[in-house]
């Protein structure tokens, strides 16, 4: 994103002091992502996106009542904070490829293993929770 700001900046959209509410989203992200941890540290379960099968707890509270993904999502804020501070267009082109990304090679790969291990238990928070929000 720094890239594209720096050497294809396309637009100006966003000048100073506006351009503040970045770094406090960025904060706010990290803040849930770090509740979202919690969670899992909480219930002596994984929070290894690359290990969704060694899983011992199902997290369906905190943020997670309302997204299966909030930590996905807080990285997302976290570029969309970033976007917003370096205050051009041009970087937020790649947020769409950062999603499909995201959801190709590891959403939809953890979906599958957790839904194997967890089975029906899965299969109906997945049906009631939303992926992203």
């Amino acid at each position: 994103m720094w890239l594209m700001h720096r050497y294809v900046p396309l637009y100006y959209w966003l000048d100073m002091p506006w351009r503040y509410a970045g770094p406090a989203l960025i904060l706010l992200a990290g803040l849930s992502d770090l509740w979202s941890l919690s969670l899992f540290l909480k219930l002596h379960t994984t929070p290894n996106p690359m290990r969704p099968g060694a899983a011992t707890h199902l997290v369906t509270t905190g943020l997670y009542r309302y997204s299966r993904n909030p930590m996905y999502l807080g990285m997302l804020l976290m570029l969309i904070g970033w976007w917003i501070w370096l205050g051009s267009l041009t970087p937020i082109l790649l947020l769409p490829v950062f999603i499909y990304a995201l959801v190709k090679m590891q959403i939809e790969p953890e979906e599958e293993a957790l839904e194997a291990h967890f089975g029906d238990r899965y299969r109906d928070y997945k049906n009631s929770v939303r992926r992203w929000f």
